[in-house]
């Protein structure tokens, strides 16, 4: 299982999440974020990838590849993760807090 309820609570994933989407499909398109100065350029690029079996096959792997966390084995979040309710701060800021308290 992926904890998506905590991933969706940080911003960062929100974005990776959205990149993962777009980078694809301007990339197969030959367009960069320039190019899309309206929502209808927007939404016809976005009808047109899903009309596209292999642009929809990149999206998908690219999406795989941000929702999983390559540092546990499987597609699964750790059983730590699993437990949070929001994003955890790193771990080294954990220690530096930890020291400053000293």
């Amino acid at each position: 299982m992926i904890n998506l309820k905590v991933r969706f609570r940080n911003p960062i994933f929100i974005a990776q999440l959205i990149l993962a989407v777009l980078t694809p499909i301007l990339a197969y398109a030959g367009l960069t974020m320039q190019d899309l100065t309206t929502w209808g350029a927007l939404g016809q690029l976005l009808l047109g990838a899903i009309s596209n079996p292999y642009v929809l096959g990149l999206v998908v792997v690219s999406v795989f590849n941000a929702v999983t966390d390559p540092t546990t084995s499987g597609i699964n979040d750790s059983e730590r993760a699993m437990t949070y309710s929001y994003p955890q701060t790193s771990d080294i800021e954990d220690e530096e807090e930890e020291e400053d308290d000293e």
